[in-house]
């Protein structure tokens, strides 16, 4: 026995192995959430801890190791005999530090990052992960689809196959008994309500059992789906259907090859006649399993009592949830009796031979009911001589167990009591074999049940004697084969006259598409055998399919796709090229690939393609990759566009930092690479609630109203995209002035934009200070390389009112006060103590800076001209003397070539702080920050 401590209290395990008599502590250092025993070996168990880490212990207990850490709850599972080799392999699913699942399998004392395999490659969808018998299943989303994956026997993962237009939202896993599956899956078109899917061996191809299975969600959101599979019987499945919003129980034999509503009872509890006619009237019962491993469900059977079944429901036309009754079948669903009116937990002890109910209650008990005869009759006994309320009751394993123990409260603020309830001594002797007699599994009289006739061996119901070890089933005899025997096959669907004829989407002749002339393939009839089925001669040779020569066909159905299915792929990188054929003889088939570059490669057969076809571009751009196949009886082509790019670094955006009203504007988008392949251009500018989207790389607008505005760029490439914002200031008429600086500020300039942007603060507020001219009216950019040299604005600004507006006269008054004083060295700033910068008129602007609308005087166009002149020869010399960087250079630079840009709006003036924005200005390389105040928010 093995108790658990409260985890608020302490963490360790308490260990008995004499019956609960003694017990040893063991401390654990970490909190167990959950535990899994092995199937077979008793004292090898896996622990999950509370913070996702899983532990092994191959001594009960008593010693613990880490296995690994990040495993998603309930998704970790032991080795399945006869699947695996190794019987102490761990399956699990982990979790990255980044989101993503895997599947992992490794040693339980061995689980090193060298000794773990990865048997499905890539990621996985979270919580996807189910290892069942010989089954392996995953899931994995792609294109807003799930995608689901099996593995039969550790084979290779194959991607499972539902009738073409079932289109999953989710699926469950029901049951992989007798190497088959059986699953439930939501479809497009469902949502409370799942249809039931039967696989062939491998559990890849999957057709339809039954429609509209009622659904619900746990207290967890979990959801559980009201799906029995009954015990000790393969193949026998309960199932409450919606009908017309009616919820109604089916009973199947073979497996959800036919259903049928249950009959109900003839008497009731009072032995009163029961009028309930098939198909008006029936029985139906809950079939929802407690999650509570302490508490038994609404519904109840055993492995080792093949025969008996207990349910809770209710008789009519559709199942209730109010007038609920106990129900006991012990012939396997055939024939019901009611045995209580009220909801029971029924225990199963000695085989079926005993069953033990105890009343589904909030108030406290003290009595329990025993049958000894399938439930046709019960005695109250008492188990406690001080009433409990009871939490749960658990019977002990092993096969001739006769003690069960129940626990709870006796009062609500007592401890647990444990209570343990030993029926041994109501038997006097075990049973002989002339206390038995035989019972023949059947429905409804017939006695060939997958296809064959069971005789089991029951305990006769007068005989109170204790069974011991279960005999199992005595005899199985097999029955010739019928068409009951057979579902339809994949791609098939049952039709009112009983036949199964292809689906309007499936087209019988493409199983022979991987089919090469001279082979055989197996041509299906529409019918295969439902598996496990023992059935013999008979209609057997005219279901099955036949072997059958391979057909000489012309290529037909080629496609060319990638292995990721996209339609991307990066310079210099592997991409794989999968050629698809729906029909044609693979085996002589000649295959030419020509990938658009100016290689091309030809391939013998199409087996030679399975793995896919690699290759390598050298160069960005989009490439037409054409495949030709060609056989002796026809040809086929297939063109594939394929977009090769390499990733996008850095993107900036090129633009006028300041403009003039109602002049045409040009925007570039700088890229890092230069050639990144295919590129869409989305831009948001001015006012506009709408981007306007390009393929090129820059545009041209217009503003027709002052102030700051606002221009983003995002460039897509591929699946990466990135965007530069910059804001530009637009005035009717501005003025511009190159400023330069006393050599030593060069010594401390590292040419980074931050130092930038705060230099180009200092300065403006030296000039400010020296001037007296208002702070609204002065802009400065501290442009980037050495010499270091700045640009000065001057601006009109205008109140928020719209009064006060500069005239050009004032600018010109302005500008004339600015140089003035920097030409007397009345600008200067204090770069650290004993380091006195002084700031000066470089005398060289750049066009076209300057408003040059006839608005201007005739003198001051000649003085902008002369000023042009002037600078260009400048720039010429500086050019020779000094390198300056181009679009490509600058574009290398990434971030050191950003231009910042001082606002006219002064530190000192109280105006909201925001966010410092980027200008730019045609013809440099530059990128500059405004200053928040001047942009608003």
């Amino acid at each position: 026995i093995m108790l658990l401590t409260d985890p608020e209290i302490e963490s360790s395990l308490l260990i008995s192995s004499d019956e609960g008599a003694t017990y040893q502590k063991y401390r654990l250092n970490f909190y167990i959430q959950s535990l899994l025993f092995h199937p077979k070996q008793e004292d090898w168990i896996l622990a999950y801890s509370q913070d996702q880490k899983l532990y092994s212990s191959a001594e009960f207990g008593r010693r613990w190791q880490l296995i690994q850490e990040g495993v998603v709850p309930n998704r970790f599972y032991w080795s399945v005999m006869g699947s695996n080799k190794e019987p102490d392999l761990v399956h699990l699913e982990a979790r990255t530090v980044d989101g993503h699942s895997h599947y992992l399998t490794c040693r339980m004392q061995n689980c090193t990052e060298a000794n773990r395999n990865q048997p499905f490659p890539g990621y996985i969808d979270p919580d996807s992960l189910i290892v069942q018998d010989h089954y392996v299943f995953v899931q994995l989303t792609s294109g807003g689809r799930p995608h689901y994956y099996v593995s039969y026997r550790r084979n290779a993962f194959a991607q499972m196959k539902l009738p073409k237009y079932a289109l999953p939202k989710d699926m469950h896993v029901i049951s992989t008994d007798e190497n088959q599956v059986f699953a439930a899956v939501q479809e497009w078109n469902q949502n409370d309500t799942y249809n039931l899917y039967i696989s062939d061996t491998r559990g890849v191809y999957f057709t339809l059992a039954l429609e509209n299975v009622q659904s619900s969600r746990g207290p967890e959101g979990n959801v559980m789906i009201d799906l029995y599979e009954v015990a000790g019987i393969k193949g026998m499945f309960l199932a409450n259907k919606k009908i017309d919003n009616q919820v109604k129980t089916f009973i199947t034999y073979n497996k959800g090859r036919d259903w049928r509503l249950l009959q109900a009872p003839d008497t009731d509890l009072r032995g009163d006649p029961v009028h309930c006619l098939l198909p008006y009237c029936s029985l139906h019962l809950h079939l929802k399993v407690s999650e509570n491993p302490y508490t038994s469900g609404i519904i109840a059977s055993k492995d080792t009592a093949p025969s008996i079944i207990v349910a809770s429901g209710n008789i009519g036309s559709e199942l209730s949830d109010t007038d609920i009754s106990m129900f006991v079948s012990s012939d396997a669903g055939n024939t019901w009796r009611q045995i209580f009116e009220e909801e029971h937990s029924v225990l199963y002890l000695d085989q079926g031979g005993v069953l033990v109910a105890m009343k589904h209650t909030s108030l406290p008990i003290r009595h329990l009911w025993l049958s000894f005869d399938e439930g046709r009759s019960w005695s109250k006994y008492s188990f406690t001589s001080i009433p409990l309320f009871v939490d749960g009751v658990l019977g002990e394993p092993g096969e001739e167990t006769l003690i069960m123990t129940v626990f709870g409260h006796f009062s609500h603020r007592s401890e647990w009591q444990l209570v343990k309830v030993d029926y041994k001594s109501i038997f006097d002797r075990r049973c002989a074999e002339e206390d038995y007699r035989p019972w023949q599994l059947h429905s409804q009289g017939e006695a060939c049940i997958m296809g064959a006739k069971r005789i089991y061996k029951k305990r006769k119901s007068e005989r109170k004697c204790m069974q011991g070890k279960y005999a199992g089933a005595m005899e199985s005899e097999p029955c010739v084969c019928t068409e009951a025997d057979f579902d339809c096959d994949y791609g098939y669907e049952r039709h009112s006259n009983g036949q199964c004829l292809p689906a309007f989407w499936f087209n019988p002749s493409s199983l022979s598409k991987d089919c090469s002339l001279g082979q055989s393939y197996l041509n299906s009839t529409g019918y295969r055998k439902v598996v496990s089925n023992n059935c013999t001669d008979g209609v057997r040779e005219q279901y099955t399919a036949k072997p059958q020569k391979c057909p000489g066909k012309a290529p037909r159905g080629l496609r060319i796709v990638t292995a990721d299915g996209k339609l991307t792929a990066e310079q210099g990188h592997n991409v794989t090229l999968m050629v698809q054929l729906e029909e044609g003889d693979v085996q002589r088939t000649l295959i030419q690939v020509d990938f658009g570059d100016g290689i091309a490669v030809s391939y013998v057969n199409l087996s030679s393609t399975e793995d896919g076809i690699k290759h390598v571009y050298q160069n960005v751009g989009i490439f037409r990759v054409t495949v030709q196949v060609d056989n002796s009886l026809g040809s086929d082509s297939a063109v594939l566009y394929l977009h090769v790019t390499c990733p996008l670094e850095h993107v900036h955006l090129s633009l006028p930092f300041v403009t003039t009203k109602n002049k045409e504007v040009n925007a570039t988008a700088v890229l890092w690479p230069s050639q990144v392949g295919t590129l869409t251009y989305v831009w948001w500018y001015g006012n506009n609630t709408e981007p306007l989207i390009t393929l090129e790389g820059s545009i041209s607008f217009r503003f027709t109203s002052e102030g700051m505005n606002t221009i983003t760029v995002q460039v897509s490439a591929g699946n990466a995209i990135l965007q530069d914002t910059k804001t530009i200031a637009v005035y009717e008429e501005f003025r511009s002035l190159r400023l330069s600086f006393s050599p030593n500020l060069d010594d401390y300039n590292p040419d980074i934009p931050e130092w930038r942007r705060d230099i180009g603060r200092v300065i403006k507020k030296s000039l400010v200070e020296a001037t007296g001219v208002p702070g609204q009216h002065i802009l400065v950019a501290v442009l980037p390389g050495l010499p270091t040299t700045a640009e000065l604005f001057v601006l009109p600004y205008q109140d928020p009112a719209g009064e006060n507006k500069r005239s050009a006269d004032d600018l010109e008054q302005i500008s004339e006060l600015l140089i003035h004083k920097l030409n007397q060295n009345s600008v200067h700033f204090e770069l650290k103590p004993g380091v006195q910068v002084l700031v000066h008129a470089a005398h060289l602007t750049a066009a076209p800076l300057v408003d040059l609308t006839p608005t201007h005087s005739g003198s001051a166009m000649l003085m902008l001209l002369s000023v042009v002149f002037v600078g260009l020869a400048v720039f010429v010399i500086y050019k020779f003397k000094r390198k300056i960087p181009g679009i490509n250079v600058y574009a290398q630079m990434q971030n050191e070539k950003e231009q910042e840009m001082i606002s006219p709006v002064s530190h000192s003036e109280s105006r909201p702080n925001v966010p410092q924005t980027e200008l730019r200005r045609p013809g440099q390389l530059i990128d500059e920050k405004v200053e928040s105040q001047l942009i608003g928010e």
